[in-house]
């Protein structure tokens, strides 16, 4: 497979300052990170709430201008002009978490799907809704007439969230970057919009960036991962390889903490019993060491991701086999 888009050495730091004092401080919500996207893959970033996934998104699309690193899409480094800023647009699309809030509750079906369309200048008003109704139907919202002429208050949150997922289709994006597409959604159809959108991945062979805090539905929809913590990358590779044979403390701890429909898990010990959380705020060393068990000496000293079989990295000074 080649790449269709490759982050190198991402950073974004934020300024915190205290309420009612002088005391200012440096969070480090994307620290170096890298990674590549293959043509017609499902990449995931994963991590608890705050690691930088959403920011990385934002950052991949100059929604927010990073402080270094590059955007490399389709062999080309993105910058902040006007003619890179188009060409990231028109490619990449992003389907937010929330779908009743990143859709304008005013607009109509039909002019909310448009809309892409409309500010890439891509065909006539009688083309853009032939447009809409195709990926209506591609998203199985059917009769896709009647739809069209529906606010957003008047469909189920699995319908607003299809509704946002054909919008993002409309100008057949090389890349979509799905924010927790599923997690405001009932459990009951869960399944079927990670089932929707493998089904238009693998047919179309739309690249996935796929953000979660939940490791089941990574594994379904994705073919490789990235584990984050504190805005950096601690462990990478193939999907089966990272979640059946963990190697960092951080992963362990997120896979010990899955839920299984077990009355004995009740009374279950946990394998890795991580410390209380620590201040985001910038610190020396391994970033996890704060909460990690097996902190050692050699820890003050932030370890580099390495490689060890094939494409499985992992950022950990203790070998947890």
């Amino acid at each position: 497979m080649n790449e269709i888009l490759k982050v190198e050495h991402l950073k974004k730091y934020y300024i915190k300052k205290q309420l009612f004092s002088s005391k200012i401080s440096k969070v480090k919500a994307v620290d170096d990170v890298s990674f590549h996207l293959n043509k017609g893959e499902v990449f995931v970033l994963a991590g608890e709430s705050g690691s930088g996934k959403s920011t990385i998104a934002k950052l991949i699309l100059k929604s927010i201008i990073s402080d270094s690193g590059k955007i490399i899409f389709d062999g080309n480094e993105i910058g902040n002009d006007s003619k890179s800023l188009e060409k990231i647009r028109l490619n990449c699309q992003m389907i937010h978490q929330d779908p009743y809030d990143s859709i304008n509750p005013r607009m109509k079906i039909l002019d909310i799907v448009s809309e892409p369309l409309e500010i890439h200048n891509i065909g006539n008003s009688e083309l853009r809704k032939k447009r809409v109704l195709e990926v209506l139907k591609e998203v199985k919202l059917e009769p896709p007439e009647d739809i069209i002429r529906k606010y957003p208050h008047m469909l189920s949150g699995g319908q607003r969230q299809r509704v946002v997922l054909a919008r993002a289709l409309a100008i057949n994006p090389k890349v979509i970057l799905a924010d927790e597409p599923v997690s405001m959604l009932d459990v009951s159809i869960r399944a079927e919009m990670l089932e929707l959108m493998r089904e238009l991945q693998k047919k179309y062979q739309i690249s996935f960036i796929y953000i979660t805090h939940d490791l089941a539905t990574a594994r379904y929809f994705g073919q490789r991962i990235g584990i984050l913590y504190m805005g950096k990358i601690v462990e990478m590779g193939k999907i089966d390889d990272v979640l059946f044979n963990p190697k960092h403390p951080y992963t362990q701890s997120l896979l010990d903490a899955i839920s299984e429909p077990d009355p004995e898990n009740v009374n279950k010990e946990r394998k890795i019993r991580i410390k209380e959380p620590t201040s985001a705020e910038i610190h020396g060393g391994c970033k996890f060491s704060a909460r990690c068990p097996y902190v050692i000496d050699k820890c003050s000293v932030e370890p580099e991701l390495k490689t060890i079989d094939k494409d499985h990295a992992f950022a950990c000074y203790v070998n947890l086999d």
